[in-house]
């Protein structure tokens, strides 16, 4: 199984690389998991929409780039689904369980998502209505990829 992370930005804090790393290496005994990150697009503070969907779609075309055909795409959204730790253990169990070996989730920049990049999701997940800075939203999610694997082998890990 390939799970791929496709997120918008560099994580700049020592202390969330680190932790990000550590659940790469714990995430290796269970499937190929590898991090892809595309540069975010430069920005002044104060935007218009079209200026803000602009953005979105320069960030959503080096974002699709880095998604191939037959990979289940989640897309991380405010508005998506949400998901407990079991059903999204159970979600992941039940793509790979019918043949969805290449899985791709993507966190996008500061701004959100492109419509492009929605389109092209086969599904979505939110974290809920909390905005959380994208270094430790991907932190966070690391862990909960972790979590479902270890749910989904019966592991005490996830009491």
């Amino acid at each position: 199984m390939n799970i791929k992370l496709v997120v918008v930005g560099k994580v700049k804090e020592k202390y969330f690389r680190d932790g990000i790393s550590e659940y790469e290496k714990r995430l290796s005994r269970f499937c190929k998991f590898k991090i892809v990150q595309v540069s975010d697009e430069k920005a002044p503070e104060s935007l218009s929409e079209a200026e803000m969907d602009e953005v979105k779609r320069k960030e959503g075309e080096r974002i699709l780039s880095k998604i191939g055909d037959k990979e289940f795409v989640f897309a991380l959204a405010i508005l998506g689904k949400q998901f407990s730790s079991e059903e999204f253990a159970a979600k992941i169990k039940d793509l790979t369980t019918y043949g969805h070996s290449d899985i791709t989730f993507v966190i996008g920049g500061s701004l959100g998502l492109s419509d492009a990049v929605m389109k092209r999701a086969n599904d979505t997940i939110s974290f809920g209505r909390f905005t959380l800075p994208h270094q430790l939203m991907r932190l966070v999610f690391c862990e909960q990829i972790y979590r479902a694997f270890m749910i989904n082998n019966g592991s005490p890990y996830h009491k």
